[in-house]
């Protein structure tokens, strides 16, 4: 599959050109979704666009797997993907922000597949200018990366990011200690085994353990995504401990039920 990826022939980066966002696509129907979607939410709810990180798009662009290689074989044609990415990210951004969301995601999945020295080197300033160009479109950040994290949470804590969101694999309490008390994280309770498989106590059970290590400035949520066939006996279960919490002043509050 990867030869068929649109860089696989990495030449075609030098003529490579960002796609319009409002230009008839996909992009343009997901912005089209988030205009209709923040009139009916009005000011009631809080509406969140999405971009891609420079990592996971370059993987979309190169192959995950060439792209892995790149970072030894030719770690300047890297820069120079992650830099197109960084852009391309940045104008789909500025489309989503004309519509009226009020923050945005960025999922950057692959970064962690990459180790503390090549996320140092290549992604993390390729992150942190993402997230600046976002915070000069006015838009706070929530960002995720996929997997187990923890050789890269203290990085991460330094991008600036209004929102860390964390998959399960990696321990909340970890993350708390890497970034500081002032960061918000956001997760990370098992999706499956938990939410998706379990009964409403065990999730409740389970969020308050997860609170309890993540201390206060944390937003209940799941680690990653909830899949399909969850009981929404379950995600109730999840939200009702997000309110009682914050009912209750402990410093939790809802993140995305889905």
């Amino acid at each position: 599959m990867e030869a068929q990826a649109l860089l696989a022939d990495k030449r075609r980066l030098l003529t490579l050109k960002p796609p319009d966002p409002l230009g008839g696509g996909r992009m343009h129907q997901a912005v089209l979704g988030l205009e209709q979607m923040r009139e009916r939410a009005g000011q009631e709810r809080v509406v969140m666009g999405w971009v891609e990180g420079p990592c996971a798009q370059a993987a979309n662009l190169r192959g995950i797997n060439a792209l892995m290689l790149d970072f030894y074989d030719d770690p300047a044609f890297v820069r120079d993907l992650f830099a197109f990415a960084v852009d391309l990210e940045l104008r789909y951004a500025a489309a989503q922000a004309a519509v009226g969301i009020d923050l945005i995601g960025v999922g950057d999945a692959a970064a962690s597949l990459v180790g503390p020295r090549w996320y140092e080197e290549f992604v993390w300033t390729s992150e942190a200018q993402l997230v600046a160009g976002l915070h000069a479109l006015g838009l706070p950040v929530r960002l995720h990366i996929c997997g187990d994290t923890r050789r890269l949470v203290e990085a991460v804590g330094r991008l600036g990011c209004e929102i860390v969101d964390l998959d399960y694999f990696t321990p909340i309490e970890h993350a708390r200690q890497a970034m500081g008390p002032q960061q918000v994280l956001l997760g990370n309770v098992d999706p499956v085994r938990v939410l998706r498989d379990g009964t409403p106590e065990k999730v409740h059970a389970a969020f308050a353990e997860c609170h309890r290590r993540a201390g206060t400035r944390y937003i209940v949520g799941a680690g990653c995504e909830i899949p399909r066939d969850t009981p929404p006996e379950n995600i109730w279960a999840m939200v009702d401990y997000a309110r009682g919490s914050a009912c209750a002043g402990d410093g939790a509050t809802a993140g995305s039920p889905a």
